[in-house]
């Protein structure tokens, strides 16, 4: 029995060593989170952890994008949970950062509502299970910006990630005081930006967001 288990342990140890060798693919899947807003995408702290880790870097990133809510004749696209076709079919690790541009939607849209969302979400996260079934898939948060609508969008993300079997990285845990205008000045791409930090904020994340990364490898 003790050989049999330092066997499996070997096999998984080699198995995550191979991904790392051969320069396996990490996509990020989101909004400007992801994209960076207006900043260059190599300045991201997953972009940052990619490097670190030796994987291949692809950013699938589209400002003001969406999970659930269609904003294509506003000029930000499809929703991500038809997007998932845009996603390379290499892809080993996937990481999803999105939510923020949902949670405007829901307080500030009629149609739009909680229950569209976490419907979509779990359509999203089913899809990329499907098409992605040896990928390590995890979900990163939106920070939890003091506004109508984010409470409830990190609470289903919660929710449907956990029905899913998708690890979720709660940016309440990142240190990241959004709602603190000194600390939105100094680490954010303005100061009354609540979401896309500048390249001292994404270093703040780096070490946090590699350990996650890790967890997810097999």
């Amino acid at each position: 029995m003790k050989l049999r288990s330092i066997s499996v342990l070997l096999a998984v140890i080699f198995s995550a060593i191979s991904l790392l060798a051969d320069g396996g693919v990490m996509c990020v899947f989101g909004d400007s989170y992801v994209r960076n807003h207006r900043c260059p995408v190599s300045e991201t702290w997953h972009a940052k952890v990619a490097v670190r880790l030796g994987l291949k870097y692809v950013n699938c990133g589209v400002n003001g994008n969406c999970v659930a809510f269609d904003r294509t004749d506003e000029g930000y696209g499809r929703a991500m949970v038809d997007r998932v076709d845009e996603l390379p079919d290499s892809a080993d690790v996937i990481i999803i950062i999105a939510g923020h541009n949902d949670a405007g939607m829901i307080a500030h849209v009629k149609d739009c509502s909680i229950e569209q969302f976490s419907l979509n979400l779990d359509r999203m996260l089913k899809s990329l299970r499907s098409s992605y079934p040896d990928a390590a898939i995890g979900y990163v948060t939106p920070w939890h910006v003091d506004r109508a609508g984010f409470a409830e969008v990190i609470s289903e993300i919660r929710r449907v990630c956990a029905d899913n079997a998708v690890p979720v990285l709660d940016s309440a845990s990142c240190g990241i005081d959004v709602n603190n205008v000194k600390f939105r000045e100094r680490y954010f791409q303005g100061i009354n930006d609540t979401a896309h930090l500048n390249n001292d904020g994404h270093d703040l994340l780096v070490g946090w967001g590699l350990t996650f990364v890790e967890s997810l490898l097999p």
